[in-house]
């Protein structure tokens, strides 16, 4: 099902999903009261959602159907510098994905988009969603319990993992850690419009500093490096420490930045000093990481089932051997200590 109050988008998205012979749509909605009805009488295994609509916004209708009837959910938007504080609220209230509109500067850009759609909302059919209502943290936070390490780190690397339901997932763990925590790098999907806000979101609430990274920028303690929603973020040794690289290049395990170019730099270059840990999360990005690091001697740890918005790449990771621990989230910064 499509949600938008473009006519012309709702033409093009029942075009692009009706030349696929393993889809069926079900119908289009141009506001949320509209699709109300429709899913009264159908209930689709994904719809695709704009954002910005006349009579109630997406956001909304989002949050409202996350807490009710969990559906997986595609943001299909025009993504702006703007948009980006909007995007990480659809993140945070259960959207698997968030991707720009279909182009239509040339039949080539559009039948791009299309591929990309259709393999996106393929994943989103297998995903299953639950109610973020039933998330349920174990402990409350404040800075009276934050962690700090053992002082001996003895130079150990974080790296972390994480896809839908991940700006809630690191949100949590990070308020749990200390500035005297190891450096931590992260890799969250999402589009590159969007992850400057998201560090610079997460700062507000850490006690370690969270930016985004920048090529070359080391790997100092206490401080957490985003990857840029368009490149792959390395891990590399750099004058007895290590550095972060940033490199383009085609997707890899369906995306960009991977997880899996992370862990397996990770395993490369930092061996049983890693630490990785996959969180909540659509597909498998990461296993073939984790699998390295393992082999490596370096320490994997998975998200639980129960505290996942989605258990995809956490169970992908589970079933493949490579993990040594499975924590709930909030669990994850007691076993990072």
């Amino acid at each position: 099902m499509t949600i938008d109050d473009s006519h012309l988008i709702r033409r093009v998205l029942e075009d692009i999903f009706s030349s696929d012979p393993d889809l069926n749509f079900i119908g289009a909605a141009d506001d949320p009261f509209s699709a109300a009805l429709l899913l009264k009488k159908n209930k689709p295994d994904v719809i695709t959602l704009d954002i910005e609509m006349p009579k109630m916004d997406g956001l909304t209708f989002l949050k409202k159907l996350m807490s009710q009837h969990p559906i997986p959910v595609v943001i299909l938007s025009t993504l702006t510098h703007r948009a980006s504080v909007i995007g990480l609220k659809a993140l945070e209230y259960g959207a698997v994905k968030i991707l720009n509109k279909p182009k239509f500067d040339t039949n080539e850009a559009l039948k791009a988009d299309a591929e990309d759609l259709i393999k996106i909302v393929k994943e989103a059919a297998r995903t299953k969603v639950r109610k973020i209502s039933k998330i349920k943290q174990k402990l409350s936070f404040s800075h009276k319990n934050l962690l700090s390490p053992l002082k001996k780190q003895d130079g150990k690397v974080i790296c972390i993992g994480a896809s839908a339901g991940g700006t809630t997932a690191l949100k949590q763990l990070l308020r749990r850690l200390s500035r005297n925590f190891p450096a931590i790098l992260i890799v969250q999907h999402m589009p590159k419009e969007f992850t400057n806000s998201f560090a610079e979101s997460l700062d507000k609430e850490s006690d370690m500093t969270v930016k985004e990274a920048k090529d070359g920028d080391q790997l100092i303690k206490g401080t957490a490096l985003i990857a840029p929603g368009d490149q792959h973020m390395l891990l590399q040794k750099h004058h007895g420490g290590y550095k972060v690289q940033l490199k383009n290049g085609p997707l890899v395990s369906g995306h960009k930045p991977a997880v899996d170019v992370l862990f397996k730099s990770a395993a490369r270059h930092a061996g049983r000093k890693a630490v990785c840990v996959i969180l909540t999360g659509m597909g498998k990005d990461g296993t073939e990481g984790l699998i390295e690091v393992k082999n490596a001697g370096g320490d994997t740890i998975a998200q639980n089932e129960e505290s996942c918005i989605v258990f995809g790449m956490p169970k992908e990771a589970i079933n493949s051997g490579s993990v040594n621990k499975i924590c709930h989230l909030d669990d994850i910064p007691t076993a990072l200590m």
